[in-house]
């Protein structure tokens, strides 16, 4: 028999309640009632009261050296920061004269606006941006859902549009956000000619813009971003002292950067705005005439890191660069390649000419927090790929684009010193132009853009690329690569099998909350960096047996650099952490010279880069706020033309909704503190049960018998568990589920704005109709020890609820695992255990459990069966590796 349909509801209920969240003010997402905002307050928004980045702020002390030393009376307690003295940001009047400390921003002049204009109200607004940005309905289709809207009953005929041009207009009608296009044009020398290569004479390239200080100007006064903007740089300090680095004005960059300015009074108490830039050739999807496009995006470094990895209105496209097109016989054209570098230098620029006056004198700017303040502007750091940031550094294919290293020993070269300008114009001035490409890597006739500009430096602001120069450029394009010429090399007629066997591995991995199945192992068609990402969190143990040793260690290092490099704020202890794994990573992975795969010596840019990290984050900050992923997120795929147009009209709607949202009245209910980490369960799949019947289900009869033992031990702390017959018996049924939530702070690429991250853990004989699913989790043991000997790991049976005197216990039935030795193994870096003896189960309250985690089988030297799933890996294996890299949080708890 079939089983009934929920009752829906047939009434149209209105929403009624609005997400307020202080911290991210630019939600404002609705819900029809109070529980449905909870529900989304707590999955997307719950925050710690006490976040790590928000410490005290501590005067600054002239004489002191701010690194957690000196005297008692002076020093602060527990983590603080500590302000440019000189560039603090001071916010000022509308005649740019310092306001008094705690003076309230002037208010804004809406008594002449009414409300959502141009819209006719916040529903037409939001049907505009429902059909334009998240729907990207085209024009006839949005003419048919107004003539359907017309034609119902009660409308009289009226739509909130008469058709897509209506629509359209009243996007175009925003005031604000509007940054009009411009462009310049540029041609070779011959254009206009005859013969030779077509892009000599096929006519002009054309550069299309934004003015950039008006797109600052719009991110600065982003009321969105109010509690996310820095007005100064900051020195941050942690509970012990030491340095920490997390935003880009945390960095030693930005405070060096306002010393320098400093030395000029006018810029006494103003703002500095550091400029981030980032373009991406693998974008390049816009064509026209004899040219394609590729974007160029702009950020204000004063914007927190979280709001920029949110891919908000944070990071703004600024114009398309011209790539020439020529014949493919002349693609490698010396001539080519120097009027390409020659076009892309001389665009960048002229973009940015308009700025060298805010570059050098403070200008009045409104910011997110009400307040004008003088900020002063700067070029900052660039984020590219190996490719551009050899076309950005004016050097040649192979060479560092940070330092002078030759290209034959990136690594070990003892003459090595940063790249500056003046050092690449005092070698132009000594040397011929084949000497400078071949010796020194140079390319002659052309210095990089940043030379036209003040206190910048292309080579210091390459902003590190944690997905191509680490897990593309270090890990798919090189590791695994080697790894297959040893396994191809080593194995011979064996290699194919051999293969089969490591996809198989990897086919068989349990499933984790955001680690994609493999089902065919890693024989991908095309490798994507979320490809890549998810293939390094499984890789070491799917080739364990197969390589030596010393390749293993290589890749555990490496994996732990790019694990540590991807936290969202970094200490001292984390860079000396930095360093160690890097120095382990360089000694082993000289096995790849020992086995011949590449006896030449390892001399490569983008493992070369690694090198650079500890520095980049001393000064730019953690480099996940400027990863390429930022500005690759942003693909676009159009016609030049209706890209501007659309472009255009996307920034109008999103800074209206913004600018209206910050100033409309809405529904807001008081949320508690939350705490830093927590578990609830799931309210899918529930079902009322006696204790003994949910025992039978699940293969566990005694099940009634551990609630009284656990009940015991929950009223009676430290008193060993007397007979079963005189442990308290909970009679009433209780409610079982399929799941429970994980939510805990763990800033990544993985978590929201906030760095809070849910995980969801499965208990069920069928999840979603298809195989079982039960989960791993850490339980925690003792917190006071380090890493994974504070912690269990066990298999969740069952997720549970009763109540007994009153009293609701979660709770879940899990069955232990032991460590195997006490320290992780050598090769992987990771903890190994095995089953409980005897399959040992018992009872936990919910509160114990931590996060899930997640076990790799130790698959040992024999081929594993062809037909063995994914879902039997738990029982089909003795022992396992308890995996630190499924993610970021997991990394930081079980080393």
């Amino acid at each position: 028999m079939a089983t009934p349909r929920a009752t829906i509801p047939l009434k149209y209920q209105p929403r009624r309640y609005y997400c307020t969240d202080t911290v991210n003010s630019d939600c404002q997402k609705g819900f029809i009632s109070a529980a449905g905002l909870n529900h989304h307050y707590n999955a997307v928004h719950k925050h710690h009261t006490t976040r790590p980045s928000c410490p005290q702020q501590h005067p600054w002390q002239p004489t002191g050296q701010h690194d957690g030393s000196g005297d008692d009376n002076i020093e602060p307690q527990g983590a603080y920061f500590v302000k440019h003295p000189v560039l603090d940001g001071t916010p000022v009047d509308l005649n740019g004269d310092d306001l008094p400390e705690g003076a309230s921003p002037p208010k804004p002049n809406t008594s002449s606006k009414r409300a959502w204009h141009p819209f006719e109200s916040r529903a037409h607004f939001e049907l505009a941006d429902f059909i334009f940005c998240q729907n990207e309905m085209p024009g006839a289709q949005i003419d048919e859902l107004m003539h359907i809207w017309a034609s119902m009953p009660g409308q009289a005929g009226t739509p909130p549009y008469a058709n897509h041009e209506h629509l359209y207009s009243t996007i175009d009608a925003i005031s604000e956000g509007d940054a009009p296009w411009t462009s310049f044009s540029m041609e070779s020398v011959e254009a206009g000619g005859s013969g030779g290569p077509s892009w000599k004479h096929s006519g002009t390239y054309e550069v299309v813009f934004h003015d950039p200080q008006i797109l600052l100007n719009h991110q600065l006064s982003n009321p969105g971003f109010k509690n996310h903007i820095d007005y100064s740089p900051q020195l941050v300090f942690g509970e012990k002292g030491q340095h920490v680095w997390s935003d880009l004005m945390t960095g030693n960059w930005a405070w060096n950067q306002c010393n320098e300015l400093s030395k000029d009074p006018d810029n006494h108490g103003a703002m500095f705005v550091p400029i981030i830039l980032g373009s991406d050739k693998t974008t390049v999807s816009v064509a026209t005439g004899n040219s394609e496009y590729y974007p160029l995006y702009i950020s204000a470094g004063n914007v927190h890191n979280g709001m920029r990895c949110a891919h908000g209105e944070a990071v703004s496209l600024l114009g398309f660069l011209s790539i020439p097109k020529t014949d493919k016989e002349f693609e490698a054209d010396p001539e080519f390649c120097t009027f390409q570098r020659h076009l892309f230098h001389t665009s960048l620029e002229a973009i940015f000419h308009s700025m060298c006056p805010a570059m050098t004198k403070p200008q009045s700017v409104k910011c997110a927090d009400g307040h004008y303040h003088r900020a002063i502007c700067g070029l900052g750091p660039y984020i590219a790929d190996y490719p551009e940031q050899a076309l950005l550094a004016c050097i040649v294919q192979g060479w560092c684009p940070k330092c002078t290293a030759h290209q034959t020993h990136l690594d070990h070269d003892p003459n090595a010193i940063l790249h500056n300008h003046e050092y690449t114009q005092l070698l132009m001035d000594s040397f011929a132009s084949h000497v400078l490409w071949q010796k020194y890597g140079i390319v002659d006739d052309i210095l990089p853009f940043t030379a036209s500009f003040p206190h910048a430096n292309i080579h210091e602001l390459i902003a590190p690329d944690i997905l191509h120069q680490i897990i593309k450029g270090t890990f798919k394009d090189h590791l695994v690569s080697w790894v297959e010429t040893y396994l191809k090399k080593h194995y011979k007629n064996d290699f194919a099998d051999v293969l089969a066997d490591i996809d198989h591995h990897i086919a068989v991995v349990p499933p984790f909350p955001g680690l994609r199945c493999f089902s065919q192992g890693h024989g991908f068609k095309q490798w994507k960096g979320n490809d890549s990402k998810a293939l390094m969190k499984v890789y070491p143990p799917a080739i364990a047996g197969y390589v030596p040793n010393e390749m293993l260690q290589a890749l555990s290092a490496f994996m732990d650099f790019c694990y540590i490099v991807r936290q969202s704020s970094l200490s001292e202890a984390d860079l000396e952490a930095l360093d160690k794994a890097l120095q382990c990573f360089e000694t082993h992975h000289s096995i790849f010279e020992a086995e011949g795969i590449h006896s030449d010596g390892i001399s490569i840019p983008q493992i070369h880069a690694l090198q650079h990290y500890h520095e980049a984050i001393e000064l730019f900050g953690a480099p996940n706020g400027l990863s390429t992923s930022i500005v690759g997120s942003k693909h676009i795929h159009a016609e030049m033309a209706q890209v501007l147009l659309v472009n255009q009209w996307q920034d109008k709607l999103a800074r209206f909704q913004a600018e209206c949202l910050a100033e409309d009245a809405v529904v807001q209910l008081a949320h508690k503190p939350c705490k830093f980490q927590y578990l609830s369960l799931s309210s899918f799949e529930v079902k009322l049960r006696t204790l003994a019947e949910m025992g039978q289900d699940i293969g566990h009869p005694e099940l009634p018998d551990l609630v009284s033992i656990f009940l015991f031990q929950q009223r009676n702390h430290g008193v060993d568990v007397p007979d079963i017959s005189k442990c308290p018996k909970a009679i009433d049924p209780g409610y079982s589920f399929s799941s429970a939530v994980a939510t805990f702070y763990a800033p990544s690429d993985l978590s929201g704005a906030n760095g809070m991250h849910r995980q969801c853990i499965h208990a069920s004989p069928s999840w979603r109709n298809g195989a079982p699913c039960y989960d791993c989790v850490f339980v925690e043991k003792d917190l006071t020890l380090p890493g994974f000997q504070g912690l269990y790991v066990a298999q969740v049976l069952l997720f549970f609820s009763f109540h007994y005197q009153n009293v609701h216990y979660p709770c879940a039935l899990v069955q232990w695992f032991t460590p195997i030795g006490n320290e992780p193994c050598n090769n992987t870096g990771m903890w190994k255990v095995e089953h409980e003896y005897d399959e040992y189960v018992s009872v936990i309250h919910l509160d114990s459990i931590l996060q899930p985690a997640h076990l790799i089988g130790i698959y040992g030297d024999e081929y594993i069966p062809p037909d063995l799933h994914y879902s039997d890996s738990l029982a089909a294996f003795g022992s396992f590796y308890v995996n630190k890299y499924s993610d970021y949080h997991a990394f930081g708890l079980a080393f």
